[in-house]
């Protein structure tokens, strides 16, 4: 199983990281692509944002595009080699700071201050246990309009049937997850249960607050099959766009 040493020995040791994380975003055509076309829709009614905490940024796939929403962000990492990496390719945005933790900790965010709470494409890798830990303080560091947004395994659905795919943790699912969250104090907005990179709905998007913040709201659970699908729709017709380069600004002298 993916435990907090597995996960730290493959991304802090092991793994590459030759494109920063662009490799897995392959399926829409790219990060940018990928941000605009399927993770910025969900999350519109949330940024901008004052201050965001990010669990897991990696070499900051998302981090580039989270920065100039916010004032003030903290993204936390298991990994110092995810953190130097974070801290050497924004080291001009100075509202940021990258922290290294123990994998369980969120200690170094201060509570009840964050707007967004946010983690895609890695905390898919953490079991049960991690995030017994994570959710309880996710929600403490949420200010009194917070959301969380958080990407992780629904494996536990198939009860080892299908094996571990994409390294997602075993112990997982939307159930367990919404379960946390109820016994944390928080409730459950939207939960999308989609497939990934296959016909199986491994994953979901768990989007959800402190139960004072949304007193009277239905939680809402969709389930995607094709979450795939609409990954190469983007990556068909929505990435094209994303590959061009930015515009230079000229001096028309005859102007």
């Amino acid at each position: 199983m993916p435990d907090v040493n597995w996960n730290k020995a493959v991304w802090g040791n092991s793994y590459h990281w030759i494109d920063a994380g662009e490799e897995w975003s392959t399926g829409w055509g790219g990060s940018e692509a990928q941000w605009f076309g399927a993770i910025y829709p969900r999350l519109h009614r949330f940024l901008p944002a004052r201050r965001i905490l990010e669990i897991a940024p990696g070499f900051g796939r998302w981090t580039r595009y989270l920065l100039p929403l916010c004032e003030d962000y903290v993204g936390i990492d298991l990994s110092d080699k995810c953190t130097a990496a974070c801290q050497k390719r924004f080291a001009g945005a100075r509202h940021a700071q990258f922290i290294t933790n123990d994998g369980r900790s969120l200690e170094a965010a201060k509570d009840q201050s964050f707007d967004l709470v946010f983690s895609f494409d890695s905390l898919v890798h953490a079991e049960y246990d991690v995030l017994a830990f994570y959710i309880p303080q996710i929600i403490d560091k949420l200010s009194s309009a917070g959301v969380a947004f958080i990407h992780h395994s629904n494996l536990l659905t198939y009860n080892r049937t299908i094996g571990q795919p994409h390294g997602r943790g075993l112990t997982v699912s939307a159930d367990a997850v919404a379960d946390l969250v109820y016994r944390a104090s928080g409730t459950v907005l939207v939960q999308k249960i989609v497939n990934w990179g296959g016909e199986h709905l491994i994953d979901c998007l768990s989007l959800f607050a402190h139960k004072n913040t949304f007193p009277s709201i239905q939680p809402v659970r969709h389930t995607n099959p094709l979450f795939m699908a609409e990954a190469k729709l983007i990556k068909d017709f929505q990435s094209p766009y994303s590959k061009l380069p930015e515009p230079q600004l000229t001096t028309d002298a005859a102007a």
